[in-house]
């Protein structure tokens, strides 16, 4: 995909774990499966985490089932890892990855910069306003790549940049204020990392549909194996309804299972031609 220059626009990749609930019991832990999802909301891979483990070591096994070469992948602060962002630069990918307290000194440098008001002017700077909800979301973001004073910068594979993004919800009289820091192997383009942070919660997006749409905490399959073979099939499913055109306009992905549903001889060769 190109823009109007013609340069070409690289893919959000987001990588995100999610529980099937219903597959838990008091005897064993509920499958914990790790998805990469681009920008348009469309399932690439998936690793099942390892009971006696965490996403921190599903995320490499993903990251090397699909193709991210030339992609900017994002995740939250879990598959915020030296390896990891060594993996993904090894395969020519970039990154914005969330920073937390769990990166101890980095967290709280990237913290301590952007509390400094003459440095925060320094940084290239993007604002939007949007009405959610009942109200509005104020959302900005201060990129630098003023990154030279930090020590931990040489362990962290093509640290290029980190950003700091502020979120103000205003909301029946009351105002909530979240700050948040990121990471990233993306050169000084406060678009472009502004659009991935943006673009990996669409992610919870992809998660609702899965709990809402096809109802996959109130499966209680508990063989982990079917359980996990079941969610494949969602998202195949999922990955089907959010592309494939049957002829409606501005029709839900609840709507489409039903009308497919309903008529599944008339929209058979429509699904086989996506």
């Amino acid at each position: 995909m190109r823009g109007s220059t013609g340069e070409k626009i690289k893919k959000i990749l987001v990588i995100d774990g999610k529980s099937q609930r219903g597959n838990g019991t008091a005897k064993q832990k509920a499958n914990h499966i790790v998805s990469a999802a681009d920008n348009d909301g469309f399932c690439l891979g998936e690793a099942l985490v390892d009971d006696k483990s965490n996403e921190i070591t599903a995320i490499p096994e993903l990251l090397n089932a699909i193709n991210i070469k030339g992609h900017i992948i994002t995740t939250d602060s879990m598959g915020c890892q030296k390896e990891i962002v060594k993996q993904i630069r090894k395969k020519h990918a970039d990154y914005v990855l969330a920073l937390k307290g769990n990166q101890g000194t980095l967290y709280n440098d990237a913290k301590l910069y952007f509390s400094d008001s003459e440095l925060l002017s320094a940084c290239a700077y993007k604002k939007t306003i949007e009405k959610t909800g009942g109200g509005t979301t104020k959302r900005e973001y201060w990129q630098t790549n003023d990154i030279l004073w930090l020590p931990q910068k040489k362990d962290w594979a093509g640290l290029t940049s980190i950003t700091m993004t502020k979120n103000t919800v205003t909301k029946n009289n009351a105002t909530t204020v979240e700050s948040r820091y990121f990471i990233s192997s993306l050169a000084l383009n406060v678009d472009e990392v502004a659009r991935a942070i943006r673009s990996h919660w669409m992610v919870e997006s992809y998660h609702w549909h899965l709990d809402v749409t096809f109802r996959e905490d109130a499966n209680l399959t508990i063989d982990k194996e079917s359980s996990f073979n079941l969610n494949i099939l969602k998202k195949i499913a999922l990955n089907t309804l959010k592309f494939v055109d049957l002829g409606f306009k501005n029709i839900s992905i609840k709507n489409k299972r039903l009308v497919i549903g309903l008529n599944f001889e008339k929209y058979f060769e429509i699904i086989l031609k996506f």
